[in-house]
């Protein structure tokens, strides 16, 4: 699908969307959407697709079945494990139908509802439209949105769930689908790491764990900013001289975002290796070790990269010690544990 054919599905989709409603659900119920009180306000559309428990459910089905894909073989869950994250340990770019290999690592999804656009590219504005991407792919899912629409449709289970979930239908349809899928994934909020009690004053950080924040905070929070541990930006980090992926420049179809990709966040960065947009680097100490020594220098490398005639970030074996324990502060267990995901 060409770039102009996907900006006029994306507007008819956003049309089609905003007619689906859901049911309410109480202040106190789990499946509620609530904003983490030291986050920023979510950019997710709410208004037209509210958290309910049915749509919740139904999405959490749908990302795992792997009826969305041509062969039946490959279900989201596949790229995305929730032990992890929802990043893929497995593959260091991401595997789909008849294993074909794809270009990309697959990210971890969390806090997506405060995001605002998607892929290593963003390539996708809007939450809702991350689903179309991987089911239409050749090397994902390899299906069609129409095709999948019409299995669900043939379903014994489906028809009811999305009744349940959106009220009396006159048939199943991508806007429901995708809505569905998005509540699930609205709700993979990750805001309970030990950084996160720490904040709260719930607990303390080891001295080594303190020291790497407050050298975080110095050599790393320009990209990796916030509590969501992103600036949303793209940038060139230094990977190639040379692009067999472009990156930004792909979307944008400007030479300066050649190289340039999305600045990923870093929450529960110790659990969804490997890292970077290819997967290259398997360990935190292989990725430090590259801000440190690896950055190639290129015409749209980051300006945090080369300051004063000198490339990369200039760290001691001790102080990059102590930026890893910081940055495993930043997984959290009750996430990747919880049985409502």
């Amino acid at each position: 699908m060409s770039r102009k054919q996907q900006v006029i599905s994306l507007g008819i989709y956003m049309v089609m969307l905003g007619s689906c409603t859901g049911g309410k659900i109480t202040p106190d119920s789990p499946y509620l959407f609530t904003k983490p009180p030291h986050f920023p306000e979510p950019t997710y559309t709410f208004d037209n697709n509210p958290v309910t428990e049915a749509g919740f459910k139904l999405g959490k089905i749908l990302f795992n079945d792997p009826m969305l894909s041509s062969d039946h073989s490959v279900a989201c869950s596949n790229c995305h494990a929730k032990a992890v994250a929802f990043a893929d340990p497995q593959h260091r770019l991401s595997v789909g139908v008849d294993d074909k290999a794809g270009t990309r690592n697959a990210p971890p999804l969390m806090n997506l509802a405060f995001m605002d656009a998607f892929f290593w590219d963003g390539g996708v504005v809007h939450l809702d439209f991350v689903p179309i991407n991987a089911i239409e792919s050749d090397f994902e899912m390899n299906e069609t949105l129409a095709n999948v629409v019409g299995k669900l449709n043939a379903s014994k289970t489906y028809p009811s769930l999305f009744e349940k979930a959106f009220g009396e239908i006159d048939s199943i349809n991508a806007p429901l689908m995708l809505h569905a899928l998005s509540q699930y994934m609205c709700r993979l909020v990750s805001a309970d790491s030990k950084y996160d009690q720490f904040l709260q004053q719930k607990t303390s950080l080891t001295q080594s764990e303190m020291e790497g924040l407050q050298l975080f905070e110095q050599k790393c929070s320009t990209c990796h900013s916030g509590v969501l541990f992103t600036n949303q930006e793209y940038l060139n980090n230094g990977l190639d001289t040379q692009f067999s992926d472009i990156g930004r420049e792909r979307i944008s179809e400007w030479s300066g975002d050649k190289g340039k990709f999305r600045v990923p966040s870093l929450r529960n960065v110790g659990l969804t290796a490997p890292y970077m947009h290819d997967g290259r680097f398997n360990t935190l100490e292989e990725v430090l070790q590259h801000y440190r020594f690896g950055i190639n220098a290129s015409e749209t490398l980051s300006p945090s990269l080369q300051k004063d005639g000198k490339l990369g970030i200039e760290l001691t074996d001790n102080e990059q010690k102590q930026i890893i324990d910081f940055l495993h502060t930043l997984t959290d267990r009750n996430f990747t544990s919880n049985d409502l995901f």
